[in-house]
């Protein structure tokens, strides 16, 4: 089983992210440390445009056996081409390939060990699934939200058969799930075969949407970092710990 962490060099929200120091250690370091300890992960890649990206990784334990060319590592590019150029390139230069990958985003930092070997080990015994999917229940449900168009007046975002949904009491709304990018899998097959990141037949695996945290800010960086500093998240709740 491959875990690979995509890291590109140009991060606009936050420039440099993937090696700012976050709480201590460079962010990419917290995605390193837990893919090394998940038993169900045999090899550790980044994939990264970026040397200074490429020499943090390697210092604290995961493997960069090349750097991603420039024309999968622009600002739109979305991770399909690159979870397929890195497949190819170990299968070519390697001849490696994995049944299951397994995508580890660095603006997951706080990601539990348990969840990466919970999302494997499922979809394993699922061979009939295509991938697995991290989800949570969300806190706003897409019925009751809204778009305003060009006249002014609001326009519910769902078009549904119910007349008037977003004014029936959340109860009787159907049950839904929001996407976290805190663990993705999927078999390899599925990638390259179906040229997609988690083609049709997808798992669920449910965890607490307190639990999820994706960087996208300085706002949300700022309080995800509190939740290390101020002990109410540890390394040890996580289950991993660094390695340099």
């Amino acid at each position: 089983m491959l875990g690979l962490i995509p890291a590109r060099g140009g991060s606009k929200s936050i420039p440099r992210k993937n090696i700012r120091s976050f709480a201590g250690y460079p962010l990419i370091a917290y995605s390193i440390a837990a893919g090394l300890v998940a038993e169900s992960i045999s090899r550790l890649v980044v994939s990264t445009d970026d040397d200074e990206i490429a020499e943090v990784a390697l210092r604290f334990g995961a493997e960069v056996p090349f750097i991603r060319p420039n024309e999968f590592s622009q600002d739109h590019t979305p991770d399909l081409p690159v979870f397929r150029h890195a497949i190819q390139w170990l299968n070519e230069n390697q001849g490696y390939q994995p049944e299951v990958i397994v995508q580890l985003r660095p603006t997951s930092p706080l990601r539990r060990v348990s969840h990466i070997d919970q999302a494997v080990n499922q979809l394993v015994s699922r061979p009939d699934a295509d991938s697995i999917r991290t989800v949570c229940v969300p806190f706003q449900n897409p019925f009751k939200m809204w778009q305003i168009g060009p006249d002014g007046f609001m326009q519910a975002l769902l078009n549904t058969e119910d007349p008037e949904p977003y004014n029936l009491p959340r109860q009787v709304l159907p049950e839904i799930y929001w996407q976290t990018g805190y663990v993705d899998a999927a078999w390899t097959r599925t990638i390259m075969r179906k040229n997609s990141m988690t083609g049709d037949k997808i798992l669920p695996l449910l965890i607490d949407a307190s639990e999820w945290i994706d960087i996208d800010s300085s706002s949300d960086w700022r309080r995800a970092e509190l939740l290390l500093e101020s002990g109410e998240v540890s390394l040890q709740d996580l289950g991993f710990r660094f390695r340099e």
